[in-house]
């Protein structure tokens, strides 16, 4: 073949190998509706990172009172969550040398499976199925079970609060659950009234993000932030039902678990990569060395060569931590339980800042209608989308 067609046909076999596919549509926007945002990205992300929209999306839809596309996007995480929990192709991938831990199916950290739970048996407990509610929250406890530090392992309060709560609804007795939160509590808790039909779930205050240390940013670590607000007060008019503190605190959750698994393999990998490299230096220096004597020269090359591939593995090695992370969620979760007569009465939810003072960009003003004949359940986070009426 003559060297210019040759030149060509390589030229165009480059070409077509690295075309890519045409863009799709514009994303809709993130800030005007992080709703259909969410959506077109579970569609277009790589399959690994699907979960971690679909729990973003969620709590957006939550937010702003989407209930069945959270449910359904919740369903759908739960799912892939207890599939991964099986045999994983990525994950058995992320724990080898030469593949990042952010390559493995996304499924969150402990703290975020849990919510993934919680909202999830919260849109139960709402549709009136009270028994999935209480097996989710449930499950969400168990979620936080294997935590390295044994002190802090299923410290939930909320949960096994919830947990009884569901119990007694049943018509069940939920004492046991009742003092397994009682016994994390800092003060008491409010007794379970099994007549009260009006069931508020709060969050608020900014939640923990995920960012990475070492040498080899190998080291998980998780950034806090100072929440606006530490109270919510729920009100009727001028006279106040009840004020709620927060029962968890999601920033403590995320950083009292101690070390996990894939910190241990992480941490391996690390060793791996600077010991690796560091004999690949001793080598290459060597080797150099011995190539400038005759008698040693055609072994210098060897060695040389030695430490040269020794430095090629190193590079490749990957021991990066996964930071990836459900950055929407809040930092407090709150609960009350109110016994209201059916009906609709308009409620004003309050988010108190430090000094008791209600933080006016927060307050959010609904008509709830009570149900006569089943527990009526809202959501509300100081991000929500004041909606008027639920």
């Amino acid at each position: 073949m003559k060297p210019l067609p040759a030149l060509l046909l390589c030229a165009t076999l480059w070409a077509t190998g690295c075309a890519t596919t045409p863009p799709g549509p514009p994303l809709p926007d993130a800030q005007a509706d992080p709703v259909a945002h969410g959506l077109a990205m579970i569609e277009r992300a790589p399959r690994r990172d699907r979960v971690l929209w679909q729990y973003r999306t969620a709590l957006h839809a939550l937010r702003r009172g989407q209930y069945d596309t959270a449910a359904r996007l919740l369903d759908e995480a739960l799912v892939r969550i207890n599939n991964i929990f099986g045999p994983d192709r990525d994950a058995k991938k992320a724990r080898s040398l030469f593949h990042a831990e952010s390559k493995k199916s996304f499924i969150g950290e402990p703290y975020e499976r849990v919510m993934a739970n919680f909202y999830r048996g919260m849109l139960y407990w709402r549709a009136g199925e009270v028994d999935n509610a209480r097996a989710c929250f449930r499950n969400a406890q168990f979620m936080d079970s294997d935590a390295e530090e044994k002190t802090y392992a299923g410290d939930y309060i909320l949960m096994d609060y919830l947990d009884g709560y569901a119990t007694v609804k049943l018509g069940g007795d939920g004492a046991d659950a009742f003092q397994r939160a009682q016994s994390r509590a800092p003060a008491p808790l409010p007794a379970y009234n099994p007549r009260a039909n009006l069931l508020i779930f709060l969050e608020y205050g900014p939640g923990p993000q995920k960012y990475a240390t070492g040498e080899y940013q190998e080291q998980l670590r998780f950034r806090t932030f100072e929440s606006p607000v530490v109270m919510a007060v729920i009100k009727m008019g001028t006279q106040e039902l009840a004020r709620v503190g927060p029962y968890d605190d999601l920033n403590f959750q995320a950083t009292t678990r101690g070390g996990r698994v894939m910190d241990h393999v992480l941490k391996n990998k690390a060793v791996f990569k600077s010991a690796t490299d560091t004999a690949g230096n001793v080598a290459v220096i060597g080797g150099a060395a011995m190539t400038m004597n005759d008698n040693t020269q055609e072994a210098g090359l060897v060695v040389l060569g030695v430490g040269l591939v020794a430095k090629l593995i190193a590079a490749a090695a990957n021991p990066a931590a996964d930071v990836r992370c459900w950055d929407n969620l809040p930092q407090y979760l709150g609960f009350a339980a109110l016994e209201l007569p059916p009906g609709r009465h308009p409620l004003t939810i309050e988010f108190w800042n430090r000094d008791q003072a209600p933080v006016a960009t927060f307050t959010k003003q609904w008509n709830v209608t009570v149900a006569p004949d089943r527990d009526t359940v809202i959501f509300v986070s100081d991000q929500s989308v004041n909606l008027m009426d639920l």
